[in-house]
């Protein structure tokens, strides 16, 4: 039995070897088509690197005994935000081609409506494997807003910073810790957020369109966190039961003082 367990655990964790494999592949691959120069071939591995130790310490404490085909879609996804991540850390010395960058993103973007089907479909959904999602996601956004600021200006950070910035604050708030309800707004915004950086970074709109889908993503991503904060802080706050006035309290002791004491 304990071979078994063994057994399992190094095939997972050589499912996440490969995963930093692919990102190496991936990058040789960016280099020979573009000339990957220093930076962008630094922040790649470094991305890599970061990924395959975090996802196998997670999968270590978790006790996985399997990967999962959703997980490997997300994995997949991973490797292509490292490689959009090396694009935009080689573009502070040169731009990356368009048709490549969006590309790239793109195929990243629709495969986040691809894993979590799967892991529907396969029975096979896991907290690690939401939280994983919700990473690639998120880093990905920052990334984007990176990109983007640099040709509209620093404010743009604040998309990719929310999240994390939620997360900072969660650590002094506990109550920010509360899960929060299903809600299809929420997903619908988080969605959004993706498509509007990456049509405000393609360069195809001119820059009053670009500065107006920008500020739609971001305007649209406060309501969603301040609503959800809203709601934490009601549900968070203790419930105390109504004060009883004090007509009604004589009544209750009248009621229970016998006759014949009140006379």
């Amino acid at each position: 039995m304990a071979l078994n367990n063994t057994y399992e655990a190094r095939l997972v964790q050589q499912e996440t070897a490969l995963g930093a494999g692919l990102q190496v592949l991936l990058l040789t691959l960016l280099g020979s088509a573009i000339g990957l120069g220093p930076a962008g071939w630094l922040t790649g591995l470094t991305f890599a690197i970061a990924t395959w130790a975090v996802l196998s310490r997670a999968l270590h404490r978790s006790g996985s005994k399997s990967f999962g085909p959703a997980n490997r879609v997300t994995l997949g996804r991973a490797t292509l935000v490292g490689g959009v991540t090396a694009l935009v850390a080689d573009s502070f010395e040169s731009s990356p081609p368009v048709t490549l960058f969006v590309g790239l993103t793109a195929v990243a973007l629709i495969l986040d409506g691809v894993d979590g089907k799967v892991a529907r479909r396969t029975g096979t959904c896991s907290t690690l494997g939401a939280r994983f999602d919700m990473e690639v996601d998120a880093f990905l956004i920052l990334v984007l807003s990176v990109y983007v600021s640099m040709s509209l200006g620093p404010w743009v950070l604040l998309i990719g910073g929310m999240r994390y910035a939620f997360v900072a604050a969660a650590r002094v708030l506990p109550w920010l810790n509360a899960p929060l309800p299903p809600s299809t707004a929420r997903k619908t915004v988080a969605a959004l957020q993706g498509i509007l950086l990456l049509l405000g970074a393609s360069g195809y709109l001119p820059l009053a369109a670009t500065q107006a889908v920008i500020a739609l993503a971001l305007g649209t991503l406060v309501w969603s966190f301040g609503r959800d904060i809203l709601w934490l802080y009601r549900t968070s706050r203790p419930r105390t039961a109504p004060v009883a006035s004090i007509a009604s309290v004589e009544q209750q002791l009248r009621a229970l003082v016998p006759e014949s004491v009140s006379r």
